[in-house]
C-alpha cells in the first residue's frame, strides 16, 4: 500500500505529517512511503532525510498522493487537494469538522474515509495517539516563553546589590495539559504561579506543580467536568462569581495565559474588558483561545495588540510556532495510531468498525458522514 505525506497548506502551517523516525516504522510495517518534496522544510526536516529513511521524494503534491491508499496530514485538505485523494482511500488528520462542515461534506462525497485525531477518545489505549495532548503541552509552554519574551521585565526574583527585583505573577486561564504546562514553565523560569479551572480534578493537579488554585468551589464547581475529562458549559450565576474572583485576582497579575476551549463551541470569555482595565501597566495576556474567539475579547487573532498598557498576544496555531517538535510529536501519534491497522506485510488495512478508537476518530465512511457529532 502507498502512504503519502503531502506538503501543508493552510496558512500559518509548518508542521508536517511524518518525520524520519515515522517513515523508518511505516517502512517497516512494509508500506510505500511517498512525501511531497518540501514538506517538512518549514519544520526543519529537509528532504535528504525523508529519503535516507527509506521514502521517495515526489516533486509535487499531484504525483505525492496519486494513487494513494493512505494519506496523513496535519491539518484537513483543502477544497483544491480533495479531488487529488483517490476513492476509498484513508486520510488522517485534524479535521476541524465543525469549522467546516462543507468541507468534511466533500470528503464524504469523493468517497474519502477520513479519521479526525481530535476526536481521539480519552481512554488509556489511545494516549499515545492523543493529539490535542501532544501539541497543547508544546502550545503551553510556548505561550509562556512568548509571554517571558514580550514582558519587559525579569521573571524569577533576582537579589543584586543594586536592590531586589521580585519575581513575576503570572495566572493561567485553564489547567488542561496547555495550562498544566504553562504552569510548570512559568514556575522553572521562578514566577509565582496561580491558575484557575471549572474542574474539580484540576485543583490537587495545579497545586502539584507548584501553583495556587483560584475558584469559587461550590456544588455546582464538584460537578463541572463530563466522563471524558472536559469542561462542563457553567450556569449564569457561578460564572458571576468566579468572574468576581478572578477580577480581584487578576489586578496582582502579571501575565496571564488562556487556555479554555470547550470542544465545538466558542471559547468562554475569562478576561473581560473591565477586567483588563485593571491590570498594571506592562502586564502581557497571551490568548491561547484567540482562534475559538478568545477568553478575552479584545484578543485579535493572528497579532500583537497594546489596551490601556496590557499587550494581548493572540498568536495563531501556537504549536506550528515550534514547529520540529510539534512535528516529532504528531507523527508518533499518528504512528501509534496507524499500526495497529496495517496487516502484517503492508497489503492491506485492517479496521474494525466497531473498535472504540475507530468509532471515536472516524469521520466519513462509504460516501457518508459518520459521526454523531457532526452529522
Amino acid at each position: 500500500m502507498k502512504l503519502a505525506i503531502p506538503k501543508e497548506r493552510r496558512p500559518h502551517e509548518k508542521r508536517v505529517a511524518a518525520s524520519p523516525d515515522t517513515v523508518k516504522k511505516f517502512k517497516q510495517l512494509g508500506l510505500d512511503v511517498v512525501v511531497e518534496t518540501g514538506a517538512g522544510m518549514a519544520a526543519r526536516i529537509p528532504d535528504a532525510a525523508f529519503a535516507e529513511a527509506g521514502a521517495t521524494i515526489a516533486p509535487n503534491e499531484k504525483d505525492a498522493l496519486a494513487g494513494a491508499d493512505i494519506v496523513l496530514k496535519v491539518q484537513r485538505p483543502t477544497a483544491e487537494e480533495i479531488p487529488l485523494i483517490k476513492k476509498g482511500a484513508m486520510l488522517v488528520a485534524i479535521l476541524a469538522p465543525y469549522a467546516d462542515k462543507e468541507g468534511i461534506a466533500a470528503l464524504a462525497t469523493a468517497g474519502i474515509d477520513s479519521y479526525a485525531m481530535e476526536f481521539m477518545p480519552r481512554i488509556t489505549r489511545a494516549q499515545s495517539m492523543d493529539v490535542l495532548s501532544s501539541q497543547a503541552n508544546l502550545s503551553g509552554y510556548k505561550a509562556v516563553i512568548d509571554a517571558a519574551a514580550q514582558y519587559a521585565r525579569a521573571m524569577p526574583m533576582m537579589m543584586t546589590a543594586a536592590g531586589t527585583v521580585a519575581p513575576a505573577r503570572v495566572m493561567v486561564f485553564g489547567a488542561g495539559v496547555a495550562g498544566l504546562q504553562a504552569i510548570a514553565t512559568a514556575r522553572r523560569l521562578g514566577a509565582i504561579v496561580s491558575a484557575t479551572d471549572v474542574r474539580p480534578a484540576a485543583k490537587e493537579q495545579v497545586e502539584s506543580l507548584g501553583g495556587t488554585f483560584v475558584a469559587v468551589i461550590d456544588d455546582e464547581f464538584k460537578q463541572a467536568e463530563t466522563a471524558a475529562g472536559y469542561a462542563k458549559p457553567m450556569s449564569e450565576a457561578y460564572q458571576q462569581k468566579q468572574a468576581a474572583l478572578i477580577a480581584e485576582t487578576i489586578k496582582k497579575q502579571d501575565i496571564a495565559i488562556c487556555t479554555a476551549l470547550i470542544p465545538g463551541r466558542k471559547a468562554p470569555v475569562l478576561i473581560s474588558e473591565e477586567m483588563v482595565k485593571t491590570m498594571k501597566p506592562g502586564s502581557i495576556i497571551v490568548d491561547l483561545a484567540v482562534e475559538q474567539g478568545g477568553n478575552c475579547p479584545l484578543s485579535k487573532p493572528g497579532e500583537i495588540v497594546e489596551v490601556n498598557g496590557v499587550t494581548l498576544m493572540g498568536h495563531l496555531n501556537v504549536p506550528s510556532r515550534i514547529a520540529t517538535d510539534a512535528t516529532a510529536l504528531y507523527a508518533k501519534n499518528l504512528l501509534n495510531f496507524l499500526t495497529p491497522l496495517v496487516e502484517k506485510g503492508g497489503q492491506a488495512l485492517k479496521i474494525d468498525a466497531e473498535d472504540e478508537i475507530i468509532k471515536g476518530t472516524c469521520l466519513t465512511r462509504g460516501g457518508n458522514v459518520v459521526h454523531p457529532s457532526v452529522k
